[in-house]
């Protein structure tokens, strides 16, 4: 069984500061056009699992194709560590990019491709 961890995370510069709290079972690999390019490893949580500590008026919004998705960046070193949006169902998420978390490995979670790019 997945072990529920709440994680810290941020950007590069340290501007941007956050906590998470998912487990890191499910980690989504898409192959859009902005994930692809980001090298994005995804955790999708319900806003409730996410707090952001710092950085609110640091973050730039970059927003494309349906608009359901804020891709959030930081407007001083420009790292995209998270993203504001709606998911399939309705339902408002945030996600999670894991190669941001401290003290984890990308190397070591199981990713789970997802085919974005043909959606």
């Amino acid at each position: 069984m997945a072990e529920t961890k709440t994680y810290s995370g941020g950007c590069h510069c340290g501007k941007v500061r956050y906590e998470v709290t998912t487990d890191l079972s499910g980690v989504i690999e898409c192959n859009c056009s902005i994930c692809s390019k980001k090298a994005s490893l995804l955790t999708f949580v319900a806003p409730d699992q996410f707090k952001l500590l710092s950085g609110e008026g640091e973050l730039g919004d970059y927003q494309f194709n349906t608009r359901h998705i804020h891709h959030l960046f930081c407007k001083s070193c420009g790292i995209h560590s998270f993203a504001r949006g709606i998911d399939p169902r309705g339902n408002e998420m945030r996600a999670v990019n894991v190669r941001c978390l401290d003290d984890v490995d990308p190397a070591t979670v199981n990713r789970t491709p997802f085919d974005g790019r043909n959606l």
